[in-house]
């Protein structure tokens, strides 16, 4: 058994999607979330400059002991989980579309996938795609101002459902009857999308309950689980500052 923390790091609040599903799975299990918020979003940005943003909150979270980092952000894992694999002996998890269920679920051979604009760019959704969903038509959109959007608390406002739509509009023109959520901010979009497509056969797909049974395998392999007695501490932390870190408080809390 071991009661130290398990980090949980994303560019801003989006992760607290994945750390929700960690806390319902792991409730004896401390976790550390720290969301950057200063340089949020990165799906716009460099790869190297990205990396180091990641780099110098990983060393944070170490620095407080944690057992296990989840990566709960796609574009963080695609531009670092390599790099941080080979730089800390300690194990983490990352984040990928999932287009694995999605492909093996869909009755009508398209599914679609919202993402950034650098998760859908890259090398690495390419081989996803390839590995998992060969002979199902994959289509794909950005969603522009979905990160800004929750950062904002602004999920349920009419700009953010012309987004919405805009957005979702050719996934559904394209047949799509799986959706998958490829960026940790989206599932607290995930209302106002099932509201703009309207049709039950279509679902939705987020990752992130596979992510902490993931997590709680991991744990349960090497003998880490925190013990069944253990009172979790959570902490939230920011390179934004306390202001941040206080609002991603609340925000978990209300979830």
């Amino acid at each position: 058994m071991n009661n130290a923390p398990i980090g949980v790091f994303d560019s801003g609040m989006g992760g607290l999607s994945v750390w929700r599903e960690i806390r319902k799975r792991l409730p004896h299990e401390s976790l550390i979330y720290f969301g950057d918020g200063l340089h949020c979003p990165y799906g716009e940005k460099p790869a190297a400059e990205v990396v180091g943003y990641i780099d110098e909150a990983i060393r944070t979270l170490i620095a407080h002991d944690c057992k296990l980092i989840v990566l709960a952000c796609n574009t963080a894992t695609m531009t670092a989980v390599k790099y941080l694999r080979a730089t800390y002996p300690l194990p983490f998890v990352g984040m990928e579309p999932a287009v694995k269920p999605a492909a093996a679920t869909t009755e009508t051979e398209t599914i679609g996938v919202l993402a950034t604009r650098a998760s859908l760019g890259s090398d690495w959704f390419g081989e996803l795609s390839g590995r998992y969903a060969a002979g199902v038509r994959v289509v794909t959109a950005v969603g522009e101002g979905f990160v800004e959007a929750v950062e904002a608390d602004e999920e349920h406002t009419p700009a953010t459902r012309r987004l919405v739509e805009r957005a979702v509009a050719p996934l559904l023109a394209a047949g799509a009857d799986r959706i998958v959520l490829g960026c940790t901010h989206y599932p607290f979009l995930a209302d106002v999308i099932e509201e703009v497509i309207a049709n039950p056969s279509v679902q939705l797909i987020d990752p992130a309950p596979a992510i902490a049974r993931r997590v709680e395998w991991l744990l349960s392999q090497d003998g880490r689980l925190a013990e069944p007695t253990h009172v979790p501490e959570l902490l939230f932390l920011s390179a934004a500052g306390a202001e941040y870190a206080e609002k991603l408080r609340r925000r978990a809390t209300a979830l």
